[in-house]
């Protein structure tokens, strides 16, 4: 028998994301999605709580959490604010292909320093003309003697004006293509980087993306993680680890519009009752609320297909992305259509949550490149 009952571990890690949403997050979220600018006060109250990089190793200042112990994370984050989770998250992402492939020495070097400073990583993977396709990288790292030599340009990179430094995707050697995509870690302060102004969004506003333009950037050989070449699969496990964190932070975002949604309904008083008694809102609800609770169900499949190593975690994560972006947005959309006015009105968050769900079915992936990979491995 399958057991959905979170054990003391899990009701742990849930409390104490929670609590801190409630308290750090949640008062920040409005203020943050004005400023449009990186929650540095936020970031460093996480560090102190231990809220910062569960997934990583103990030894580097990390919890060690499993996939499914994230998600339930990342979903309480969510809630609060997807912008400032992401902030959280991304750092993930961008320390991943440490976790997967550097060695010893890289991950002491590396880990070591964000945990010093408290600082945050970012993942440049994504080109004005290759985003989710990854085979279309054209930033370049030409060994030269016991450096590598940049030279490219990278687009909508979360992280990284404030990033300590960049895991950055290129070519070692163009001729081959794409079969020579390389991994590199890039400190931001490195001669040669030139990040760009943070771009202007519709909503994730507390997160901020830059595009990066590298000149004649060198950075040591040791900097490369793996071997050269093994970039394109370090970036294909990288996302199998953290596609289900996006969709962890879509439900606890839907989770927070549908609460908002249900409260207000159950107060708002026409036609001589609250408005919740009438049938077509009772109806709608009723839908979210399933949505919801299918959605986490799928969410923690696939988390636990990860744990486990099931030949078929690729597939859920995508699946996991996808059902969670694409339903949050539907949730935050019926949120705002049952709150009407005071939807549309900034003196609650369901707009802000309907925008900043729109980006969770575009990035690490749009949720048309998700559907793409599902039906690879349903019809293999």
């Amino acid at each position: 028998m399958i057991d959905f009952r979170l054990d003391d571990k899990q009701l742990a890690i849930q409390e104490k994301y929670r609590d801190f949403t409630n308290r750090m997050i949640i008062p920040n979220a409005r203020k943050y999605d004005k400023l449009a600018e990186f929650p540095w006060p936020v970031i460093k109250s996480a560090y102190e709580e231990g809220i910062m990089n569960g997934p990583l190793p103990t030894k580097f200042g990390g919890k060690g959490y499993s996939l499914l112990e994230g998600a339930i994370a990342a979903e309480e984050l969510g809630a609060g604010c997807i912008g400032i989770g992401i902030g959280i998250e991304a750092n993930t992402l961008a320390l991943t292909p440490l976790l997967l492939a550097a060695n010893e020495e890289q991950q002491d070097r590396f880990y070591g320093r964000i945990q010093e400073e408290k600082g945050v990583a970012a993942y440049a993977l994504t080109e004005p003309n290759a985003g989710s396709d990854v085979q279309g990288i054209k930033t370049t790292a030409i060994r030269k003697g016991d450096k590598y030599i940049i030279n490219g340009h990278k687009r909508f990179i979360t992280n990284a004006e404030v990033a300590t430094f960049l895991t950055v995707f290129a070519l070692t050697d163009p001729s081959r293509g794409s079969r020579s995509l390389s991994a590199i870690v890039v400190p931001r302060d490195t001669p040669g980087v030139e990040i760009k102004p943070r771009m202007q969004k519709m909503g994730q506003k507390a997160s901020v993306q830059n595009e990066i333009i590298f000149t004649d950037v060198e950075v040591p050989v040791t900097n490369l993680l793996g071997q050269e070449g093994h970039g394109f699969l370090i970036a294909m496990k990288t996302f199998d680890r953290t596609r289900n964190g996006v969709g962890s932070l879509a439900l606890g975002a839907a989770r927070a519009a549908f609460e908002t949604s249900r409260d207000w309904a159950k107060n708002r008083i026409q036609f001589g009752k609250p408005i919740s008694a009438q049938q077509v809102i009772a109806f709608m609800l009723a839908d979210m609320a399933t949505t919801l609770e299918a959605t986490r169900a799928l969410v923690w499949q696939a988390a636990s297909a990860y744990d486990q190593g099931l030949k078929k975690a690729s597939m859920y994560s995508a699946m996991a992305k996808l059902y969670a972006s694409d339903n949050a947005m539907k949730i935050a959309t019926d949120a705002v259509q049952i709150m009407a006015g005071d939807g549309y009105s900034e003196d609650y968050l369901v707009e802000k949550i309907m925008r900043d769900v729109k980006l969770n079915q575009i990035y690490e992936g749009t949720n048309q490149v998700q559907r793409l990979v599902i039906s690879k491995s349903v019809l293999r």
